[in-house]
């Protein structure tokens, strides 16, 4: 990988005031001058920070395709961040105004943030990433397709804190396995590929090289407390998070993630420290 020239290119980042996307525009602000990222926001008064550092902000609303075309105009890259729209119609539909969008902008290079290892074959009626990743194969536009492990978040509905008071750290029974990442680590992966060459028509598993399992969290957790906690097993356990985990693939990893970071990714002791915080 080398560095881009710069001075007459333009990176834009979609949804630049959300956790992701503003932390990739910190990532980028560290590789390249504040005039050549573009922040397409929703809402200016929350870029009001990005603004004073030098990033130009302009208006785009996925469900305001003419805002986009005018948004994208004389934009080189253009990061789309996925829509979070808990409706996947809804979602697919803003996918779509957005790679049109792109198209009619003459926007030459697309990077979407898609998801780790989704399924082969047929794709599924219902999968928005890989329907979206064909929509921009179609394009013809030349892409890069950035798929995300499983954020690290995750963690954070499990029951942590509980697990210290009681010494046991209690999970549905089954074989988990996580390769989940930080979005601090996903957000230095991206701006590398979007400040280096080599990156066009490429797909990237953005992954842990190594997965972990909830006893190695039960481990990490007595580490960082001083505590003995065990994992258990409860088959009377219930919560929404065990039927989302196991409709996705959190267990096949890449070392593509820790190539474009030119370092290891972050620790899971590391990871979870900010979750145990009061």
């Amino acid at each position: 990988m080398e560095q881009k020239g710069w001075g007459v290119m333009s990176i834009m980042v979609t949804g630049a005031t959300g956790q992701l996307g503003s932390l990739i525009i910190d990532n980028l602000l560290q590789f390249v001058p504040a005039g050549e990222i573009i922040a397409c926001v929703r809402d200016r008064e929350k870029a009001n920070d990005l603004l004073e550092k030098g990033v130009e902000i302009r208006f785009g609303d996925y469900d305001q395709p003419d805002t986009l075309i005018q948004a994208f105009t004389g934009v080189a890259e253009l990061l789309f961040i996925s829509s979070s729209h808990p409706d996947d119609n809804v979602r697919l539909n803003q996918h779509s105004e957005v790679i049109h969008a792109a198209s009619k902008a003459g926007v030459k290079h697309l990077l979407y943030t898609s998801f780790a290892f989704p399924p082969k074959g047929q794709i599924p009626a219902n999968h928005v990433h890989l329907i979206t990743e064909q929509m921009i194969l179609k394009s013809g536009i030349d892409y890069t397709f950035l798929r995300n492990a499983l954020y690290m978040d995750f963690v954070d509905v499990l029951g942590l804190k509980e697990a210290i008071q009681s010494g046991e750290l209690i999970t549905y029974p089954g074989n988990w396995l996580f390769n989940s990442v930080t979005r601090r680590d996903l957000a230095l992966a991206t701006a590398v590929v979007l400040t280096t060459t080599g990156h066009l028509n490429q797909i990237y598993e953005l992954t842990a090289p190594r997965s972990w399992d909830f006893s190695e969290l039960a481990e990490v957790l007595s580490e960082l407390t001083g505590k003995r906690i065990v994992h258990r097993q409860d088959s009377s356990i219930q919560h929404w998070i065990y039927s989302f985990l196991g409709k996705i693939d959190t267990a096949s990893t890449s070392k593509d993630m820790e190539r474009l970071m030119g370092r290891p990714v972050t620790s899971l002791k590391e990871s979870i420290i900010t979750f145990l915080q009061v």
